[in-house]
């Protein structure tokens, strides 16, 4: 039969027991959880993502032409600065316009990138100097959400050469906004609107 002296007791171990149970359980969890997070941020400054457009041994800018362009073409992209939602009020998005070498074999160049309102008018050139993608190299090009002079009728005109046949880049925009809870992304296509012909043809 138990007495009010046991079972208060009892009832003090079982605090003792839990106060144990948080010392050497719990804090020290908590204590190697925060430490991680510490080391994941540390070799999160030593190794920072690739920023867009940067350049590395697959994407060299370029002062001269490194062949005769045999082959090429300028693409029309559509681009989406923003689109309507509920009474027509405009939803901005960030645009990517990402450049894809297709080719397993051959280099590309992208000679011009430049960014257009819907009305037509060029807002500015993305592209100082020619770019040369290696094979199966990619690039982009980022149109930050809060620039709204593209618009929603917005398009990039990608010029691309090789100086020899190749297979066609993929070339498309991304358009993406997460700033609420439910998000919206698509993408677009580039179309061909001309070729750049060989030299014979050229010639003729």
């Amino acid at each position: 039969m138990s007495t009010p002296f046991s079972e208060e007791r009892v009832e003090q171990i079982s605090r003792h027991l839990k106060l144990l149970t948080f010392l050497f359980v719990i804090v020290p969890i908590v204590l190697l959880v925060i430490f991680i997070e510490f080391r994941f941020r540390a070799i999160e400054e030593n190794f920072p993502p690739q920023s867009p457009s940067v350049r590395d041994e697959a994407r060299v800018e370029l002062d001269t032409m490194p062949w005769h362009p045999v082959t090429g073409q300028r693409l029309y992209v559509p681009a989406y600065s923003h689109v309507y939602h509920q009474k027509g009020d405009p939803y901005l998005l960030t645009v990517t316009l990402n450049i894809r070498n297709t080719d397993v074999d051959h280099e590309i160049v992208i000679t011009s990138v430049r960014y257009f309102d819907t009305s037509g008018k060029e807002i500015r050139s993305l592209l100082q100097k020619p770019l040369q993608l290696a094979p199966l190299a990619a690039t982009e090009f980022v149109i930050q959400r809060d620039d709204k002079m593209g618009g929603s009728g917005a398009s990039f005109l990608v010029e691309w050469q090789a100086g020899t046949e190749v297979n066609q880049p993929i070339v498309e925009t991304v358009m993406v906004d997460t700033s609420n809870s439910q998000g919206i992304s698509f993408t677009a296509s580039a179309v061909a609107i001309s070729e750049t012909l060989p030299a014979t043809d050229a010639e003729d």
